[in-house]
């Protein structure tokens, strides 16, 4: 049970680090930064707090849902090595989605954040109404298959709370990315740094491929011991291998 435990808070915090160079998540950090939140007669702390509130919110509404999974495959009486098993073949398709090799991938769910919303609500509006929409997972862009994955690991779990602590804590991440741009006092500060941003894009799929190869391997080695977690660590160190020579689609907006 605690290794599933940790590798749920391993998805929920990869998900959530690819999920902010979602276009959403570029939207976001692009508008709402402290000098935006000054022209528009607001104060950048109290937006982003409405914002962080809202993803968290938005986190537990996707979490009810892992809970009521989880709390059906409790009743399936699944043993631990079987979930186990579920979860190394759910993160072995997540990382060959990733990486393109299954003949799709992401972006899912094309989606995006109405910036109309900035102009016309009161900052807790959009704050927080953006914030739900980035914490809930399913309702924007989805960068990266490890969000599927994240609701299928807090499901096998078969613990409604730890589903529901792993959504909050992948929207808690998310929510918190608003306050990369917190320095970014200037529209030269914020050029720059999303220069910077939009460069770590590929290292953030990479890093999600990685993540969901390194839960596939640990979670093959608990559930069917160490010859078959080879096997395993073979196949997903080429699909690395292959998601690193290929492009990743463009996500248009």
């Amino acid at each position: 049970m605690a290794l599933l435990v940790a590798i749920g808070f391993i998805t929920a915090v990869a998900a959530a680090i690819r999920s902010t160079w979602s276009p959403c998540g570029q939207s976001v950090l692009s508008q709402i930064t402290p000098f935006g939140e000054r022209a528009r007669g607001h104060r950048f702390g109290a937006t982003a707090t409405w914002y962080i509130l809202g993803a968290l919110v938005g986190g537990a509404s996707l979490g009810i849902v892992a809970a009521a999974l989880a709390a059906g495959v409790a009743a399936l009486d699944l043993s631990t090595a079987a979930r186990l098993g579920l979860v190394a073949v759910l993160a072995l398709l997540g990382a060959l989605v990733d990486a393109h090799l299954l003949g799709f991938g992401p972006p899912f769910i094309r989606r995006q954040l109405n910036e109309d919303w900035l102009p016309q609500y009161r900052p807790w509006v959009y704050g927080a109404g953006f914030g739900w929409q980035i914490g809930s997972a399913f309702s924007t862009y989805v960068m990266t298959a490890a969000v599927f994955l994240l609701v299928g690991v807090a499901a096998l779990t078969a613990s409604p709370l730890v589903a529901l602590v792993v959504c909050v804590l992948f929207a808690l991440v998310r929510g918190l990315a608003v306050l990369l741009a917190v320095r970014c006092q200037t529209p030269d500060a914020l050029v720059a740094f999303f220069r910077r941003f939009v460069a770590l894009g590929p290292a953030s799929r990479s890093f999600a491929i990685a993540a969901q190869v390194g839960v596939a391997i640990v979670a093959a080695g608990a559930a069917w011991g160490a010859v078959r977690a080879a096997v395993v660590a073979v196949g997903t160190g080429a699909t690395v291998l292959a998601a690193r020579v290929r492009p990743t689609p463009a996500a248009s907006s």
